[in-house]
Formats: structure tokens, C-alpha cells, sequence
């Protein structure tokens, strides 16, 4: 008997409270009994809440995992859609399934090896890609609609010091005051207002004063006071529509210590003002007040103490070895000068409930920048190092660069593209469509075409522009040369932007220093230490006393 797996899927909340899940796996599961397929339950798999429009669901990665390895010789799905609401997804899919051998069954697709019902399938998963989108637009302008019309149901919910009145039959959503929370929304605004007080100064008085949070166990964060000051519901004018969804512009540093790999490719940024639309709601503070406090907000913003005027060599860089918080910049002033510090952001007591997390003290900056400058230096001054690691890179980029793989994919979808014209044009002779249908679903082909050659042209010149910049080396030992003069020279942003050229990470401990760079350490250091790890982490202790903490004489490992 042959062995399947089934899978079912639901996007919404509504359908996992209306069991349609259950009823897809119960008529899934007969269908493989009329099939004599044999399905275990552990190889039953549902993914409740996911979206069809990405393929990163668990049940459906597992799905793919089994047929990679061979277990599986069918896979049992409801309707196409289920499966994925892009059609290219569905495509993906079924091919990378049938490479390994497995069948796509579909309970309500009739089942064919003809050219009429795989193209039967492929318009059901345009139409169920165009009904994704027809939803998803209806929704958004449903509800701009009901914003517009002053609805505050449009909202995700009230925030702090309001309570939200769920619609009923005989009224509509509202918000309504909690009055003891209302009070200390006004003395926040007062204290910052009017007294003074920094937004870490009120977060640490509410701490203090132990003032409830919405949320049960929690403690006040600046980021809550900050959103708190900002917030025009408080006037009187909750708004709708104050972010949308864009490219991610930069990476966190979480991603970067996951390898730079994000879930989604998005985030939230802030409209324009003037594109907000404003729901009236009861006012908490009056408008002078309200606007008192933006005005103070943006001063503090461009005249702030803790920007980064001057940018330090190795900001972003710095970890603690011992807990993996990173280290901020922070200052003490003695009686001569200003001295600055990195400090591990896990010994603050005020950011964590349970007090520090971290016994690190901190290091000082202008000594960690130049331990950390004198070993990439040290690093730069032996050409044949530098050589070695280029022609290593070319090497790899030539053999699996991600370049590559990318042109090979855009070839690859480039093909499906031509077939599915083709494939449009067979059904237009065959009768199978009209002339107008015709000249609605061709012309979206030919501009994804299009746009796959200006992509595949783009990715060819990148290639060639990278190999004229690895041809670069040749010039290596002129540019070092020139690099080892200007070195004490170069000011701290070019230094800051040479320092990310080579090195990783920095952590940082009580007696150690582990400098993580790209460019391979030789067997031997010059200074005849024994080598350590050997994934360019570079520990190198020259017996020299640096005096990094205050009071502390211990040696410095760079």
C-alpha cells in the first residue's frame, strides 16, 4: 500500500472557530481510503492561522521534508488553494513534489493527465491568487471607508486609559475612559510637560510608584511613555492608517546575530501626517498640552545628549561575551575630562523585572577602539593574508554564488512564464477562451516577462561589476602601502568604515577581548602565541597592561 500524507489549511480566526479545518482533514481522510493510500495519523497536517499567500507553515514544511526524504508517494489536499493562494506557489510546489516522486491529489480537481485539466488547475490558481488580492483590497477600502465615516471599530483596539466598547445592536464601537488610568496619562504629560522630567525619568517614577500596566507583570518601558506622548487619541482624535508595510530598510541586531535572516522581508513605517484619518474620541488632555509635548519631543530628537554625534570606532559591534547583551555607549565626566564607556545594556537594573542580568563592569571606549584598530591594522599589513582570502571568496563565488542561484531561478521562472503564454494562446485557439479574457490575463504575463529580463540583465552586470572589482586585488599591496601611512591620519568615520570591512563581532569580557573577523589567521602569529579558534576568531594576548576599567590592571587579549 502506498503511504500519503494529508494537508489542510485555514487562514482566519473565524474559520478555526467554524471547524473547517476538521471537515477538509475528515474528507481528506476518505478520500485516501477510497484510494487505498494508507495515512498515518502523525502524517496528518494542519496548519491553523497561516496565511496562503507565504510558503513558511510548518505543517507544509514538514509535508516537504517527507517527500525529500522518500516517505511519502502522495499528498492529499482539499482544493489548490489550500495548498497556496499564489499561483506561481502552487506551481513550485507540485513540481518540487513530483521531482521526488510524490503525487498531488486534490479532493475537489478532477484528476487528469490530459493538457485541459492541468490547465483547469493552473486557472484555478489564478483565480484563487486574484480573489486573495480582491479580498485584501475590499478590506483595506472597507476599512478607510468605515474610518471615514468615523467608525472606531476600524481600530485594533483602545489604548491606555480607555476601554473599547465592542459594536452592539443598539450602538457602535466606542471607547470609554478609565478614569484612574485618564489620571496618569495627565500627570505623564504634566510632569513632562511642565516639570521637566525626561521620558526615563517618568518610566523609572511610575516603576517607583509601582502604577499598574495594561498588562498584568509587566513593569513601564520609555518606549510605552514615548508612544504615550505621541498618541493623538488623547486630544480628542484617535487616527487610522498612521503605518503601512514596506521593504525592511535596515537590519536589527538580532537578525544580524541570526545570520541576517528575517521572517519577512517588511515592517511598519509611519505615513505622512496628512494621509491620517482622524476618529473623534473623548480627550484626555487638552491641545496646548498636546502640542507642548510634540514640540519637546522633536527638541529632543535633534538636541538629545545621547545621539551619536561623534561616532565611536566599534559602536554596533561590541557584545558581552558573558550574557550576549550588546554594549552601549555611555559617559562619566572626572575632574579633567568627559571619559566614555561601553557598557553592557544587561547590567542595567531598570530594564529587566528581576534586576541585572550581567555582573560585567564597563570598558572604556577610547582604549577597546585602539586595541581593536592596532589588530585589524595588524591583520592589513601582511598582503599575502588579504590575497589568500580573496582568492578563497573568488573561488566560492565562482563555485556557489547566490548570484547564480538567483539568475537560475529567474531563468527557470522566465520558462514557466513563456509556457504559460503559450499555454494561454493553446486555449484561446482551442475555444477555451475569449478574446476578452484573453486580453485581461496576457497582458500581467507579459509584463512579469519583462521585468524577469531587466532582472536577469541587472544580475549579469552585477556580475561583471564584481568581477571587475576582484581583478582590483592586483593593485592590494599599493593600497595597503598607502593604507599603513594615512593610518594615524584617517579620521573616525573612514576608520569606523574600515573596521566593518574586517571585523564581525567584538565581544568582550572581564579579562578577554575576542576580535571576530572574515580574513583567516596564519598558523603561527608573528608574536609566537599559540593560534585559538579557527573561525576567524583572533585571540592574541602581547603581554601588554591595559587599563580598560577603572582601578583594573588586567592584560587586554585583542
Amino acid at each position: 500500500m502506498r503511504m500519503a500524507a494529508i494537508y489542510a489549511r485555514v487562514s482566519s480566526d473565524q474559520q478555526r472557530e467554524a471547524h473547517t479545518i476538521a471537515s477538509q482533514t475528515a474528507a481528506l481522510i476518505e478520500l485516501a481510503r477510497n484510494l487505498d493510500l494508507e495515512v498515518p495519523k502523525a502524517w496528518i497536517f494542519e496548519d491553523e492561522g497561516y496565511s496562503g499567500a507565504t510558503l513558511e507553515r510548518p505543517g507544509l514544511e514538514r509535508v516537504r521534508d517527507l517527500a525529500a526524504e522518500g516517505q511519502i508517494q502522495a499528498v492529499l489536499v482539499y482544493s489548490p488553494d489550500r495548498l497556496s493562494r499564489k499561483y506561481a506557489y502552487q506551481i513550485l510546489l507540485i513540481e518540487e513534489l513530483a521531482r521526488h516522486g510524490v503525487e498531488t491529489r486534490f479532493l475537489n480537481t478532477p484528476q487528469g493527465t490530459t493538457a485541459e485539466d492541468q490547465l483547469l488547475v493552473q486557472f484555478q490558481g489564478m483565480i484563487a491568487e486574484y480573489e486573495r488580492a480582491q479580498i485584501l483590497e475590499r478590506s483595506r477600502r472597507g476599512k478607510r471607508h468605515r474610518a471615514r465615516a468615523g467608525e472606531i471599530s476600524v481600530l485594533s483596539g483602545a489604548p491606555y486609559g480607555y476601554r473599547y466598547i465592542r459594536k452592539t445592536d443598539e450602538g457602535p464601537a466606542s471607547y470609554a475612559v478609565i478614569e484612574a488610568e485618564a489620571r496618569v496619562v495627565r500627570q505623564v504629560y504634566e510632569h513632562y510637560t511642565i516639570t521637566g522630567w525626561s521620558i526615563g525619568a517618568i518610566t523609572r517614577w511610575l516603576n517607583e510608584e509601582a502604577v499598574p500596566t495594561r498588562k498584568v507583570g509587566t513593569r513601564w518601558e520609555r518606549s510605552t511613555v514615548w508612544a504615550m506622548l505621541r498618541n493623538p487619541a488623547y486630544v480628542g482624535m484617535a487616527c487610522f492608517g498612521k503605518t503601512r508595510i514596506a521593504t525592511r530598510q535596515r537590519m536589527t541586531r538580532p537578525l544580524r546575530v541570526r545570520g541576517g535572516a528575517a521572517t519577512r522581508n517588511s515592517a511598519n513605517q509611519e505615513r505622512p501626517r496628512e494621509e491620517w484619518i482622524q476618529i473623534p474620541v473623548p480627550a484626555l488632555i487638552d491641545e496646548p498640552t498636546f502640542a507642548r509635548a510634540h514640540e519637546l519631543l522633536q527638541e529632543n530628537k535633534v538636541r538629545a545628549r545621547r545621539r551619536t554625534i561623534h561616532p565611536s570606532l566599534v559602536q554596533g559591534l561590541v557584545s558581552c561575551r558573558r550574557c550576549g547583551y550588546a554594549l552601549s555607549r555611555t559617559s562619566t565626566r572626572s575632574t579633567a575630562r568627559m571619559i566614555h564607556y561601553y557598557r553592557c545594556i544587561g547590567s542595567d537594573s531598570w530594564r529587566h523585572l528581576g534586576g541585572p542580568r550581567c555582573t560585567s563592569r564597563p570598558v572604556r571606549q577610547d582604549l577597546l577602539d585602539e586595541i581593536v584598530w592596532t589588530e585589524v591594522i595588524r591583520l592589513l599589513e601582511d598582503p599575502t593574508l588579504i590575497q589568500q582570502e580573496l582568492d578563497r571568496r573568488l573561488a566560492v563565488a565562482r563555485a556557489a554564488d547566490p548570484t547564480r542561484q538567483r539568475e537560475q531561478a529567474w531563468q527557470r521562472e522566465l520558462v514557466r512564464i513563456g509556457k504559460s503564454i503559450d499555454r494561454m494562446l493553446t486555449a484561446y485557439q482551442e475555444d477555451l477562451l475569449s478574446l476578452e479574457q484573453l486580453r485581461e490575463r496576457m497582458p500581467p504575463l507579459r509584463q512579469r516577462e519583462q521585468a524577469l529580463r531587466s532582472e536577469l540583465q541587472s544580475i549579469a552586470d552585477q556580475t561583471r561589476e564584481r568581477a571587475a572589482y576582484l581583478r582590483l586585488a592586483e593593485t592590494l599591496s599599493a593600497f595597503l602601502a598607502r593604507l599603513r601611512v594615512a593610518a594615524d591620519t584617517l579620521d573616525n568615520v573612514e576608520r569606523q568604515r574600515i573596521v566593518r570591512l574586517v571585523v564581525k563581532e567584538v565581544l568582550v569580557e572581564d579579562d578577554t577581548i575576542v576580535v571576530r573577523h572574515c580574513i583567516p589567521i596564519p598558523p603561527g602569529p608573528p608574536n609566537g602565541s599559540s593560534p585559538q579558534a579557527s573561525d576567524a576568531s583572533n585571540n592574541i594576548g602581547d603581554g601588554k597592561s591595559y587599563l580598560l576599567r577603572t582601578g583594573s590592571n588586567q592584560s587586554a587579549v585583542g
